[in-house]
């Protein structure tokens, strides 16, 4: 009797779309990466092949389940936009974030920042920003050959991949469009959107008044040049 062998059957891998932790830690946290986020999508509206995430799983190696990272923004050239549970690398093909920003909020520790740096530099990240709200201190590293190195003069710096400016003042980070256009928050977007609104349902009006004020000219020529040519005068001879 022969017996057949029944060939094993690959157990399918399971990767969760969530961490199990929170998005942010405090509202400071959140707005940061809401803002950077946003404005990042915003300038990259043309481009359909540049994917940008908030606190997205990334999973740079097939297989292994507990390789990942939640970066609280990154940014993918060369993939297009769209709904992601995770992002997947070897469905990607293979193509890894190229710039990923991290908002240090007050529970994460030094050696939980140093880990998320080895990380990034294990699996190919170009740029990785690490901003501290509370301090107002913004560190960058810039991929150099195998490795991440530390940005000496970060205030004013250009992004190489994303064109954006970082400019520190006392109180604050500003990050500036390519075109010089400060990066807002979202109620700052709302609040120029409407001015701009404004603004164009002003132009409307004043042109809808001009249109209306040249029909009327328009038709009290008309009713004078009928009223001429009702009493026998023709104007062709004033």
């Amino acid at each position: 009797m022969v017996q057949q062998l029944i060939p094993k059957v690959k157990a399918e891998i399971i990767y969760p779309d969530s961490d199990g932790k929170p998005m942010a830690e405090n509202t400071e946290h959140y707005e940061w990466i809401v803002k950077i986020k946003e404005n990042l999508e915003i300038l990259f509206v043309p481009e359909n092949n540049v994917f940008i995430a908030g606190d997205l799983l990334w999973y740079p190696v097939e297989g292994s389940v507990k390789t990942c990272q939640a970066p609280d923004v990154m940014v993918i050239f060369g993939r297009p936009k769209g709904r992601r549970g995770s992002y997947k690398q070897w469905e990607e093909n293979n193509i890894a974030p190229q710039v990923v920003f991290e908002i240090q909020s007050p529970v994460n520790r030094s050696q939980e920042m140093a880990k998320k740096l080895l990380f990034y530099q294990r699996h190919g990240v170009e740029e990785y920003y690490i901003y501290n709200p509370e301090k107002i201190e913004l560190t960058g590293f810039i991929l150099q050959e195998e490795w991440l190195e530390e940005i000496e003069e970060i205030n004013g710096w250009v992004s190489p991949r994303l064109g954006i400016r970082f400019e520190l003042t006392s109180d604050n980070l500003e990050i500036y469009y390519p075109d010089g256009k400060k990066f807002l928050t979202s109620l700052e977007l709302n609040e120029r959107a409407e001015q701009e609104y404004q603004r164009a349902e002003q132009e409307y009006q004043r042109a809808e008044q001009e249109r209306q004020r040249a029909e009327q000219e328009r038709q009290n020529y008309q009713d004078l040049l009928a009223k001429l040519q009702a009493k026998g005068i023709d104007i062709n001879t004033l």
